[in-house]
């Protein structure tokens, strides 16, 4: 396989991946959750996480890794807060 091919699979996969904690720490983004039990959310923020889990967890695997404070499930959804901040004024 030529250098070519090789670097152009590599750029596809790294835009693929899943964004990390570490990612969202470093643009400050927070994490949603979503209790699919109660429906308790929220949004945690980024730093203490990092700390935890490390920098290169994916946002949608860390909800397998919290559990809900509102009924203690461990059946929990994450994601980017990307609209924690948004102005909403409409």
């Amino acid at each position: 396989m030529g250098q070519l091919k090789r670097d152009l699979i590599e750029t596809e996969q790294r835009a693929q991946r899943p964004i990390t904690l570490g990612d969202l720490a470093v643009i400050g983004v927070d994490v949603f959750y979503w209790c699919n039990r109660c429906g308790h959310h929220g949004a945690a923020e980024t730093g203490p996480l990092v700390g935890a889990h490390g920098p290169d967890y994916a946002v949608p695997e860390i909800g397998s890794r919290l559990r809900c404070a509102g009924c203690g499930a461990k059946d929990i959804a994450t994601r980017p807060a990307w609209l924690a901040g948004a102005d909403t004024d409409d």
